[in-house]
């Protein structure tokens, strides 16, 4: 008779929980970007962050969504995966406004120094993703060419999934490669900071 007592509580409380668990399951990767994109935005300076963990974070998630049309998961991963990509590319486009900003303060600085008119002044090139070039791959100068690399990667291997959606091998090695690129998330924070010799900006 107790436990039926108890039940109108428990029944709500477990219904909390589960929708506590569930949002924490979707916002809890984006929250340590939070005060890093605050400091970025504080300090105009990107220097210590790697663009490449957004690069990273933006494959394995593109990857979580497509392997969820060959194997359906849960609705907060998906919906976590969305939320990255989202935090993900607003992190690239202060990164890359951080960045411009900076080359652009350089460029007047220098001006200002200049002692002769004559002297030339050469602002740092600009660099596109329709420049096909790989020695300035995700060092582009404007965020639309990092969301064009965005939506190709997303369409290529769209199509490709819609392809191979049948086989469960792809859809396995589709899954194995979400889990293992962001497995990898460390790696190019880590070699930023050996290049930097330093973890601020982290």
């Amino acid at each position: 008779m107790e436990t039926d007592g108890l039940e109108w509580l428990l029944v709500p409380m477990h219904q909390l929980v589960s929708w506590g668990a569930a949002g924490a399951m979707v916002f809890g990767g984006v929250v340590p970007y939070i005060p890093q994109y605050r400091d970025i935005r504080r300090t105009q300076n990107a220097e210590g962050f790697s663009t490449y963990v957004c690069l990273v974070l933006l494959v394995a998630n593109i990857l979580r969504i497509l392997f969820w049309f060959g194997r359906r998961f849960e609705s907060p991963l998906l919906w976590q995966s969305i939320i990255m990509i989202i935090t993900m590319l607003l992190m690239l486009k202060l990164c890359t406004e951080v960045r411009v900003s900076n080359d652009l303060n350089i460029k007047r600085r220098s001006f200002a120094a200049a002692d002769s008119k004559d002297e030339e002044i050469k602002a740092p090139p600009r660099r596109s993703y329709l420049d096909f070039d790989l020695n300035y791959f995700w060092h582009w100068s404007k965020f639309t060419d990092y969301v064009q690399c965005v939506l190709t990667f997303t369409g290529v291997t769209g199509y490709i999934t819609y392809l191979w959606l049948d086989s469960s091998l792809f859809v396995e090695t589709l899954g194995f490669l979400a889990v293992f690129s962001e497995a990898m998330l460390g790696v190019p924070q880590l070699y930023r900071n050996y290049q930097n010799r330093s973890t601020e900006g982290m």
